[in-house]
């Protein structure tokens, strides 16, 4: 289940230079991948799409990701999770939109985050990208997200180099949940999963994730989490929350807002949509500091 790959968030090259990022969100998926998507593809992403049309879909997809979806990770993760930083959260309105950015060094991370923050009363309907291959392009895969997340991996982002055109796709359609309302969308600045041993050794910010909080700016509130701890081994990470001799912690520290100031107001491009992910990789980058003192707290 990896989420926010790093074909979306490394950003693909405009064909012209846009003046004004509204100019940006253009592009509807099935139209632009007329060529490109396969029937599996086409027919699946139609499909996870009208979930968010359809009122009495949506509402029952909130309902299982609140009421099943985070039941499951919550209990399977709660004897070992440690949360800091959770007065610096804003008010979660249901029909606003958040965007969360995190590290990246599980495939559960964002599922670890926002179990807990639903089972506390966060309304929003969870969206994470995620990779096509799998997920969009089998059949089964349809069947793995609605049972494992509830159609909230999506859209898909693809890693084909001919393909790449695609993602420009994928963020113009994050982007439109998002001012929609009632999105709270997971992504990851760094753009793909980061295997070096040092967790607080972040890579290089990727413009994928500038661009989507530049296109959506004024609907959306930006939030920072680190999280650390946790591993790939989903048995072997279940299995540690309910031995007599607990498993290592998994430590989520939440960060206030982050404010862009001015950066948003700018002509897009692919360098400020970077500095606009470096951005918010150096508030996470913070929180890891703070994460470092309450890991030698803990010891």
């Amino acid at each position: 289940m990896q989420t926010g790959a790093a074909a979306v968030m490394s950003e693909p090259k405009e064909p012209t230079r846009l003046r004004s990022i509204d100019d940006v969100v253009t592009r509807d998926l099935l139209d632009f991948g007329d060529d490109s998507l396969t029937p599996v593809e086409r027919w699946q992403i139609g499909f996870v799409r009208r979930t968010f049309a359809s009122k009495g879909f949506d509402r029952a997809i909130r309902f299982l990701q609140r009421h099943v979806g985070a039941n499951w990770i919550e209990q399977s993760i709660k004897n070992l999770r440690h949360v800091h930083g959770l007065e610096r959260l804003p008010r979660f309105d249901r029909d606003a939109s958040t965007i969360l950015v995190s590290n990246h060094r599980s495939f559960f991370d964002l599922y670890v985050v926002t179990a807990y923050l639903v089972k506390r009363g966060m309304p929003q309907r969870l969206v994470f990208p995620v990779r096509s291959q799998f997920f969009y392009d089998k059949p089964l895969g349809l069947a793995v997200n609605g049972l494992m997340s509830f159609f909230a991996m999506y859209p898909p982002v693809f890693r084909e180099r001919k393909r790449a055109a695609l993602n420009l796709a994928s963020l113009d359609e994050v982007v439109r949940l998002i001012k929609a309302g009632g999105a709270f969308v997971g992504l990851h600045p760094e753009g793909t999963r980061n295997k070096t041993d040092d967790p607080y050794a972040l890579l290089p910010a990727q413009g994928g994730v500038g661009r989507i909080i530049q296109a959506s700016r004024g609907k959306a509130t930006v939030v920072p989490v680190f999280v650390n701890g946790l591993g790939n081994d989903i048995v072997r990470q279940v299995g540690s929350n309910y031995m007599k001799k607990k498993g290592a912690p998994v430590t989520v520290v939440f960060g206030k807002p982050i404010d862009f100031g001015t950066m948003l107001d700018g002509a897009p491009s692919p360098r400020l949509h970077r500095n606009i992910s470096e951005h918010a990789l150096e508030a996470i980058r913070a929180l890891g500091e703070e994460d470092r003192a309450i890991r030698a707290g803990m010891r």
